[in-house]
């Protein structure tokens, strides 16, 4: 299967963060935008998550361990861990989920 990003809709999945996103029966990808100064609450849910910044700079704290990410750089989240952030620029995010979010599959 071949899919154009640009050919997704684009979900608000909270103030200054929007996503498109692709679902298969093992992995969710979402193409994550996120509007400089927004945070990203603390959190943590069962799915490992792997972040891959592809443009900008993001405040990552996981598991109480703050750094802050540039383009090209990954964290590995593992399920059940508790985190946050906030973006520092405008940023262009990939977050990869093993199992697949099924809360973020109803949303489109």
């Amino acid at each position: 299967m071949f899919i154009k990003t640009d050919h997704l809709m684009a979900v608000n999945l909270l103030e200054g963060y929007t996503a498109k996103m692709i679902h298969t029966d093992q992995l969710s990808v979402m193409h994550v935008s996120v509007k400089a100064g927004y945070p990203l609450p603390e959190h943590q849910h069962p799915h490992e998550q792997i972040t891959n910044i592809v443009e900008g700079q993001f405040e990552m704290t996981v598991n109480g361990e703050t750094k802050i990410c540039q383009a090209g750089d990954v964290v590995v989240i593992p399920g059940n861990t508790p985190h946050s952030g906030k973006a520092i620029t405008d940023c262009k995010i990939i977050d990869v989920f093993n199992p697949p979010r099924e809360d973020y599959r109803k949303l489109g």
